[in-house]
């Protein structure tokens, strides 16, 4: 009985150790999950997906629409309408861009005729982003005519960036599309002159091409890009600006040919072997939108699997031609943050019940009848300051707020400063006229709220039964 009764301890001894070792590693395993990855991208040819859209994955396959499904950046220079677009973290983490083509089908471009410039954005937090410039790339280039389809990535040899993309131009007699590279800094101004990088044989055009930096000692490489020629193919080199090999293309691995396939974009799967390769595919069904290639070695294209649809989900809206970025913690939570599925909405007036705050021109006042409709629709984002706050974000002018000015209202963008923050907060109370509605009052200036006077938007104190009235909104949708 003693040997049995040594032999059950054993066991139960061995037992509590097991319960004991799960509970201790499953919240540290919960705890050291790793963050994961923005898609910038563009929906289609209409006005409103020739726009920025973000979106958000756990685990790099399984994509959740940020910003409700609607645009985080929008162009209202060039074209007026962005699409293919690029995002580069700096080399020392400190700032970002965005640069994208500048197309916009329907609304006045085409195809054929569209623009020599790119579009370009700047960050310091991956949230924020400044007012749009234009970069000029075709019109560098001898008889170019149209750029599309920038990328862009930090070169050690030369301390800089080697810009990329497509330019139909006439060479050695042919017209069509090359790949063109040039060097930049800062994407105000490329720095070197741009030179032919990719030109498929004869007439074969190219015009998506994507590449990115392998982890040393992972292959024989230290550079792969995927290139939108007709095969599709697929190529290695250890200098981005010196010679390429070819590995093979998707036409002969995967039967993917011609323009089936565009927009080529790599991610690598964050502390894991595995890679996917975007492909902005054209499924037999005739939808486009992204779709992933899976692979442990991508210099094996034997390795390659596409995947089938149960396999991943892109989410709600169509995502063509983007890019993809691993995210640090800090990088995820200010994304989530900044950009949670908060409906767009409008402000009422109170005793002008056919009116609705708008901005026009940028300047903020109450208008019946308001076209477009999104001049008077805003997100009621968490207050820049302060807790239990809010801001109002414009949904058609992403990145600007109702921001007062000497007690004057102007939507504005969001420079980062703390006065801008201020000025661009106030707490949602119940409607002065009637609480039921709300009233809106300065986080700075708590002594005053917002008004219309003369359908003006201001800032005012409010001392009279009329004041009152016009203090008072319904949010509404």
């Amino acid at each position: 009985m003693s040997a049995l009764r040594a032999r059950l301890t054993v066991i139960l001894l061995a037992v509590c150790l097991l319960f004991t070792g799960q509970a201790l590693t499953a919240p540290q395993r919960a705890a050291a999950a790793d963050p994961g990855y923005l898609m910038v991208h563009f929906t289609g040819d209409s006005a409103t997906g020739q726009q920025l859209y973000v979106a958000h994955s756990a685990d790099g396959l399984h994509w959740n629409d940020l910003n409700g499904g609607q645009p985080v950046l929008n162009s209202k220079i060039g074209t007026k309408g962005v699409r293919d677009p690029a995002l580069v973290r700096s080399q020392d983490g400190r700032k970002y861009w965005i640069i994208a083509t500048d197309l916009c089908i329907n609304c006045g471009s085409t195809y054929a005729n569209g623009s020599p410039t790119f579009v370009v954005w700047e960050s310091t937090d991956l949230v924020n982003w400044s007012d749009p410039w234009l970069l000029p790339a075709a019109s560098l280039v001898p008889g170019g005519k149209n750029a599309w389809a920038p990328e862009a990535i930090w070169n050690p040899e030369t301390n800089d960036y080697v810009l990329y993309w497509a330019t139909n131009a006439t060479l050695n007699g042919i017209n069509k599309y090359r790949i063109y590279a040039a060097r930049t800094t800062d994407f105000h101004a490329l720095t070197t002159t741009p030179q032919v990088w990719i030109d498929p044989p004869g007439s074969t055009a190219v015009v998506d091409t994507q590449m990115t930096e392998v982890p040393a000692g992972t292959g024989p490489y230290r550079y792969l890009r995927a290139s939108g020629d007709g095969k599709n193919s697929i190529e290695g080199s250890n200098s981005i600006l010196g010679t390429w090999t070819n590995l093979g293309n998707l036409s002969t691995s995967l039967g993917l040919t011609g323009n089936v396939v565009e927009g080529p974009v790599w991610m690598k799967f964050q502390n894991s072997n595995q890679w996917a390769l975007y492909i902005d595919y054209n499924s037999p069904q005739g939808v486009r939108e992204y779709r992933p290639i899976l692979t442990n070695n991508p210099f094996d294209l034997s390795t390659y699997q596409l995947q089938p649809a149960a396999n991943y989900d892109m989410g709600g809206t169509a995502k063509r031609h983007g890019a993809i970025l691993p995210l640090t913690p800090a990088e995820e939570s200010r994304v989530l943050a900044r950009w949670p599925n908060t409906p767009a909405q409008r402000l009422q007036s109170y005793n002008y019940q056919d009116r609705y705050v708008r901005q026009t021109n940028f300047d903020v006042r109450i208008d019946p009848n308001v076209t477009p409709v999104q001049d008077s629709q805003f997100r009621l984002r968490p207050g820049l300051v302060g807790t239990g706050t809010v801001s109002f974000e414009s949904v058609n002018y992403p990145g600007y707020y109702l921001r007062h000015q000497n007690y004057d209202f102007q939507l504005v963008r969001n420079d980062g400063s703390a006065q801008f923050a201020a000025d661009a907060t106030f707490n949602k109370v119940a409607g002065l006229a009637d609480p039921t509605w709300s009233s809106f009052q300065s986080y700075n200036h708590p002594d005053r709220y917002i008004r219309h006077y003369a359908y003006q938007l201001r800032l005012d104190r409010i001392t009279t039964t009329l004041a009152r009235s016009d203090a008072t909104f319904r949010v509404t949708n």
